[in-house]
């Protein structure tokens, strides 16, 4: 494991809104020379669902939709045909877009933790309700991961891969906050350092190359991430509290890069690219970092998944990642 990668400056989180791939692509790739990314289009529908496009990357296990969401079943059926064939529709547009391009490439699966959490076994429960269940998930995932970064190298051979474990119910995991399919109980927590094997694993199909894990959730596990092999963190930087610093203040120390989320996810108005990271350097001034290290260790998003948004204002705040980003370089203090 590349123990401190260098990354791009900015980049995005994964979701675009509309049902383009080609028009997606065109924009990830625009905005960021350096740090471009492949894109997730949900409003196509189930299959191109966060769950659901990692659900068709998995290995020997299929899922389908259910009234009640996604369900492992016996075969691969419909749903998983359709995400299948749309994501080769959007490999087929990236792979356009690159053509010649030697460089980071950024792109996304659900982690093992937010699968176990979304996706049901036959009985209709969580697979997180049961332990063989959440390892055999995530075995699957690591080998379909595996498969899918073999294919973009095959197709972008310049490409130095990023891969991006989307973790946004991995807090609630932890804390035992995931309701049963009743709804009257929690499950049970898992083991921590079961929790953080599994992710270890999942991490490490990724030999030779930078992983980071995203979540929008607040109190985002930083140290157990570092210690699973996450190589960056990505997070929504609202939801910092001074309570955070300390582990902020170790993760930059320990090389783990900082993917902060300082633009919003959905329309609203954008201040000045300078205002939007003028967050980022009062926490540096706040930790006694040297303003040098910060566009060594900072690596500017939108704050979540830009899905929510309208197609004008999606590009609006790719292109403001990618300013706020020369901004921060430019002005470090």
């Amino acid at each position: 494991m590349n123990a401190n990668p260098s990354f791009g400056p900015a980049t995005g989180i994964g979701s675009l809104p509309g049902g383009d791939a080609r028009e997606a692509v065109k924009a990830a790739t625009g905005s960021f020379d350096d740090f471009p990314f492949l894109p997730e289009l949900p409003a196509r529908g189930p299959g191109a669902d966060m769950i659901g496009r990692t659900a068709g990357l998995l290995v020997e296990m299929y899922a389908r939709v259910e009234p009640s969401g996604w369900r492992l079943g016996d075969r691969p059926g419909r749903d998983t045909k359709r995400a299948r064939s749309w994501l080769g529709e959007d490999l087929d547009a990236l792979e356009e877009f690159t053509q010649g391009y030697e460089g980071q490439v950024k792109v996304q699966a659900v982690g093992p933790w937010t699968l176990a959490a979304a996706i049901e076994l036959r009985n209709g429960e969580l697979a997180l309700s049961d332990p063989g269940a959440c390892r055999d998930l995530a075995g699957s995932l690591a080998e379909g991961i595996r498969l899918h970064l073999d294919e973009l190298r095959r197709r972008i051979p310049g490409a130095q891969l990023v891969l991006q474990l989307d973790e946004p119910s991995l807090i609630a995991v932890l804390r035992g906050q995931v309701k049963t399919a009743s709804g009257y109980r929690t499950h049970r927590v898992p083991d921590r350092q079961v929790a953080e094997a599994i992710l270890r694993d999942v991490i490490g199909v990724h030999d030779g190359g930078p992983v980071v894990v995203h979540s929008c959730a607040p109190d985002v596990p930083f140290a157990l991430l570092r210690r699973a092999g996450a190589a960056a963190v990505s997070f929504d930087f609202s939801l910092l509290t001074e309570r955070d610093d300390d582990v902020i203040g170790e993760a930059v120390e320990s090389g783990t890069r900082l993917f902060v989320g300082v633009v919003p996810g959905t329309d609203g108005p954008l201040s000045d690219p300078a205002g939007s990271v003028s967050g980022v350097r009062t926490l540096w001034r706040r930790l006694g970092l040297h303003p040098g290290l910060l566009t060594e260790a900072v690596t500017v998003t939108p704050s979540c998944g830009l899905a929510g948004a309208s197609p004008q204002y999606a590009r609006k705040a790719l292109a403001h990642c990618a300013q706020a980003a020369r901004s921060l370089a430019d002005n470090p203090e």
